[in-house]
């Protein structure tokens, strides 16, 4: 089973880097790419989760509507994307869940932060995806960690996928500047070792972001756009030849735990 998620949150990253862009902006990139994700699954029939910051969902209530009308899970990226406070993992499950009548089960943290499984649990969360099990300077250093899912305080963690090998991340970077061939490589070696793929992405990506007022890095800005919508597209559909089936997490969860 490939699990496709992505975290639609508001487009802040160039406030990470000095950079500038005003919140409705933030909002409107990750709008525009969001519809693009979901032009692109509903042409390819492939159901994925959404890990949504309330925020975002605030502002973007059609394009919620229509992604689980359309099949897809929504799950929970907390309440804000750079701003955290544990009672949020329980409030922005129940508010998505008021928002859109949908049962929210599951859980990612922004920017894959550590956080407290006695705390996501008492959440109400049954999985959490929020851990990326590699080494990134700066970032995570996670090698310790089950490549594959585990249980910790009852809450099924479902780590990002890596490489069998040298725990390659196959995250979102990796596909913007690995060439395709060779991420393709990686991602068939993973899904024959562990017999599921579990790889995400975010909405800006498919939107414009090469603009100088962002002051974003080279590296975060390739294929992206008009780019990654082609790119993804070519990948879906070599999953799709491959006869690979596409699920959301919560019916993942349900297949390992049945």
């Amino acid at each position: 089973m490939v699990l496709l998620s992505f975290d639609i949150e508001e487009f802040d990253m160039p406030l990470e880097y000095k950079g500038e862009i005003p919140f409705e902006k933030q909002i409107s990139i990750s709008q525009t790419g969001l519809e693009r994700i979901l032009d692109i699954l509903k042409k390819h029939q492939a159901k994925a989760t959404f890990f949504s910051t309330v925020v975002f969902a605030e502002n973007s209530k059609h394009l919620i509507g229509r992604l689980i009308s359309e099949g897809h899970e929504l799950a929970s990226h907390t309440w804000f994307h750079s701003e955290f406070e544990e009672k949020h993992l329980k409030e922005s499950r129940e508010k998505l869940e008021e928002l859109f009548s949908t049962e929210v089960t599951g859980l990612r943290m922004p920017r894959m932060m550590p956080v407290d499984e006695k705390a996501v649990e008492k959440a109400g969360y049954s999985y959490n995806s929020s851990i990326n099990p590699t080494f990134l300077p700066g970032r995570y250093n996670n090698l310790k960690v089950s490549r594959i899912y585990f249980w910790k305080d009852n809450v099924m963690q479902i780590p990002a996928s890596v490489s069998p090998n040298f725990r390659i991340p196959l995250f979102w970077l990796s596909f913007h500047n690995f060439p395709l061939s060779f991420y393709k490589k990686l991602a068939s070696d993973t899904l024959k070792k562990d017999n599921y793929l579990n790889i995400y992405f975010h909405p800006w990506e498919f939107a414009e972001i090469k603009d100088e007022a962002f002051k974003l890095p080279g590296f975060t800005v390739k294929n992206s756009g008009k780019e990654m919508v082609e790119r993804f597209d070519k990948f879906i559909g070599w999953l799709k030849n491959k006869n690979y089936t596409f699920g959301t997490f919560q019916e993942f969860q349900k297949r390992i735990e049945s």
